[in-house]
């Protein structure tokens, strides 16, 4: 059996402190015996007022972030899924390769994988914008303004077992989540910052169900708490079983949980109850 670990930060409009916090957290999740770590959505800039600026500035804002997740998957000689990044539609995988599309307004929420040898070998980008109004302090979101959606599903091998990726909103939409596994998932990840408000109503049961749907580990590595824009995240990033079980979990601040995936279990419960034989709606692959 393969550790894996969810890292819970609470970042900010600094990127040069938000990666020392994440360095932090990635010792601490080493320490634990990870060997494939997920980190929240917007881990390297959490800020609405920053953001425009930081979108459309130089590419090197996003090349820095790439190579400093490289540098520590090859360092600690782990896998580590990079929250979200915002990159230009036409970059290469790595996010270091320019592209035509590489001055657009716009950027994709993407998601990347690393290697232990630094290697980017998986992007997805978010599916499912956050375009909601909230009856929080901020009231209206509106993610389409600074990106735009990406266009398919991604499965990958990794020391864990077969990863599928998800970001934040798509947690409510669970045909992406029965298209992961019928691409063979065994573990999906779901980086976030699901806000306070909808997060107290809805994130454990949202996690806790696709997780038994799916008879898959969710592996959900959230913001959590008060932000420099203003912004208040909910945390209890967690780990749950094929069977609904929550495994570990945060509560609020900056935090590494771990857990153990095993895939006899999960294949045990997969067996005794075949929900995907049963199936009798198909689902259109992305």
């Amino acid at each position: 059996m393969n550790k894996i670990a969810a890292i819970q930060m609470v970042s900010g409009d600094d990127v040069d402190a938000n990666l020392h916090a994440a360095d932090v957290l990635i010792k601490k999740a080493v320490d634990k015996g990870a060997s494939l770590i997920v980190l929240p959505e917007n881990f390297a800039l959490f800020s609405a007022a920053h953001y425009a600026n930081f979108l459309c500035g130089p590419d090197i804002n996003v090349e820095y972030i790439c190579n400093f997740i490289a540098q520590k998957a090859q360092e600690h000689k782990l896998w580590i899924l990079a929250g979200t990044i915002p990159l230009p539609k036409g970059w290469e995988n790595t996010g270091r390769k320019k592209s035509a599309d590489s001055n657009h307004k716009k950027r994709q929420a993407a998601s990347l994988l690393f290697n232990a040898a630094g290697e980017c070998v998986g992007r997805y980008n978010k599916l499912h914008l956050f375009d909601v109004e909230v009856d929080d302090q901020q009231g209206h979101y509106k993610e389409s303004d600074y990106f735009e959606s990406g266009d398919s599903s991604l499965v990958a091998d990794t020391p864990v077992g077969r990863l599928g990726l998800t970001v934040c909103y798509d947690l409510r939409f669970p045909e992406l989540f029965t298209t992961l596994v019928k691409k063979s998932a065994e573990v999906i990840a779901v980086p976030s910052a699901f806000t306070k408000f909808t997060g107290q109503a809805h994130w454990e049961t949202l996690l806790r169900a696709r997780a038994i749907e799916t008879q898959s580990y969710i592996v959900a590595a959230n913001q959590g708490g008060k932000h420099s824009s203003g912004r208040e995240t909910y945390g209890h990033s967690m780990i749950v079983s094929p069977w609904g079980d929550i495994i570990s979990q945060c509560d609020q601040g900056e935090g590494v949980i771990c857990a153990e995936i095993d895939l006899e279990k999960l294949y045990s419960i997969r067996k005794k109850m075949p929900i995907n034989n049963h199936r009798r709606f198909k689902i259109t692959s992305l």
